[in-house]
């Protein structure tokens, strides 16, 4: 049911009575506030990836003191975080389908609970089989929160705040990255580094709380909102896009519903560009510490603490700088066009990250590098959101997350095992490079093609 009315105000905004909430009910909508439904879901959401991160990188701020008690080689400290993410990618095409069946914030509470659970077990480890493992058993946990969640984002806003709201999200997840690490770095080293773990469990569990807070929407809410603006009160046309939308289904198996997805130019370009950029981020902030300890003979804790302030600083200005941008959608592809230009830089400020010398020009150009990939990502999350459509962004987003998983997975072995067969943990982080410039090539390629699947999938 919906009903447009004028706004009793000398400025009249348009208004609707719609159902919100996937339980029934209706309530009413200001169609032309920007958030409609304010930014509560996006900052529960940003929370659940930031402790996702945090968790997941607690072994980087940890890793010499790991490394040391264990006594494993620099292949085998790489190839922890490879199997995980090896293990989430091989979840995440079914956790797709699923976010496209069923409950999603449901979902997403018990996901986070499992990962507190894991979290407590990696401190209890008592050899290096059980570590491994378990970590493996958190790397297969730990990206099955992105599909429902991302999913629940593009209900609840429109594409004209889609942008701040993947923001929050991505900033969450990319702050996520230094925060692990530095807590790491400063718990093993103040403490142990069994107690890194422990102390990672509570806010997971209190962040649980807090997701399940938010209520379900029904699906394609923010794309019904965006065709009621677009119609300008034609309200006949909307309720008709809208019930195509909540009827179409997927299709009957994952690698189909897959393959028609993997049919969208853009969606394509997307997937490999972020699969080579989370390579080079995932070995970037993995290996960050313990290129600082090496090279400039900083202690755990100092080096931790760098590393993550500084990656930390350049996200926040990143994802502020971004978000900003491409919410000011200026047609031809901008958002694409736009986060090639912030990879660009990101991949740039990365390659002057290894070759300078000195910890304040490394800092410098890590602080570039992060500025330049956190900018672009809000932007991509965004346009992938656009170009599917409502009824199979769950296995949309599921296969985005497959690639970029597979991707991040082999930055930190890549790392690991270039600096045990060359002695050299820069020539190691030299290897980053090439998948930086390639995501960049990739994306440009794209970019013709970003408004034409925008249009299909607003019909689909």
């Amino acid at each position: 049911m919906t009903d447009v009315q004028p706004d009793s105000s000398s400025a009249p905004s348009r208004t609707a009575t719609l159902q919100v909430s996937a339980k029934g009910g209706v309530q009413e909508v200001d169609l032309d506030r920007d958030p409609p439904f304010g930014w509560w879901p996006a900052i529960a959401i940003a929370l659940v990836a930031f402790i996702d991160r945090v968790e997941i990188n607690l072994i980087a701020g940890a890793l010499p003191a790991i490394q040391d008690h264990f006594g494993f080689s620099d292949t085998v400290a790489g190839l922890i975080p490879t199997a995980a993410s090896i293990a989430a990618a091989v979840l995440l095409l079914p956790a797709g389908r699923l976010a496209d069946r069923a409950p999603r914030v449901a979902t997403v509470v018990i996901v986070v609970l499992l990962w507190s659970l894991f979290s407590v077990l990696s401190g209890l480890a008592t050899t290096f089989a059980m570590f491994f493992l378990v970590r493996i058993a958190i790397g297969a946990a730990g990206q099955l929160y992105n599909p429902p969640a991302s999913s629940l984002l593009a209900d609840y806003y429109p594409n004209s705040s889609r942008g701040k709201a993947f923001g929050f999200e991505r900033a969450g997840y990319y702050m996520g990255l230094p925060a692990g690490v530095i807590i790491g770095g400063a718990v093993a080293e103040a403490l142990d580094w069994r107690a890194v773990f422990f102390i990672a469990a509570i806010p997971g569990i209190v962040i649980a709380v807090l997701m399940a807070t938010v209520k379900e929407p029904i699906r394609g809410l923010g794309d019904r909102i965006d065709r009621m603006k677009a119609a300008q009160g034609d309200l006949a046309a909307t309720e008709g896009s809208a019930e195509h939308a909540a009827l179409t289904g997927p299709p009957s198996t994952i690698f189909a519903d897959a393959k028609e997805l993997l049919r969208i130019k853009t969606l394509r370009g997307i997937i490999l560009a972020q699969a080579m950029l989370a390579l080079g981020v995932a070995g970037l902030f993995y290996w960050l510490p313990t290129f600082l300890e090496r090279l400039e003979d900083l202690k755990v804790d100092a080096a931790s603490g760098l590393a993550g302030g500084v990656g930390g600083t350049g996200i926040v200005v990143g994802i502020i700088i971004g978000s900003k941008m491409g919410d000011k959608d200026r047609g031809d592809g901008w958002r694409v066009r736009l986060s090639t230009i912030f990879l660009l830089v990101g991949a740039l400020g990365l390659t002057l990250a290894v070759l300078l010398p000195g910890v304040p020009l490394r800092m410098a150009m890590v602080a570039l590098a992060c500025i330049g990939f956190a900018g672009a990502m809000p932007n991509l999350t965004a346009a992938a959101a656009n170009v599917v459509p409502a009824s199979t962004r769950g296995m949309g987003f599921a296969l985005l997350q497959f690639l970029t998983t597979l991707g991040g997975a082999f930055g930190p072995f890549l790392v690991g095992a270039a600096s045990d067969g060359f002695d050299s943990i820069r020539v190691g982080m030299l290897f980053l490079l090439p998948p930086m410039f390639c995501s960049v090539a990739i994306l440009w390629s794209v970019r013709n093609s970003y408004e034409r699947d925008l249009a299909k999938a607003a019909v689909s």
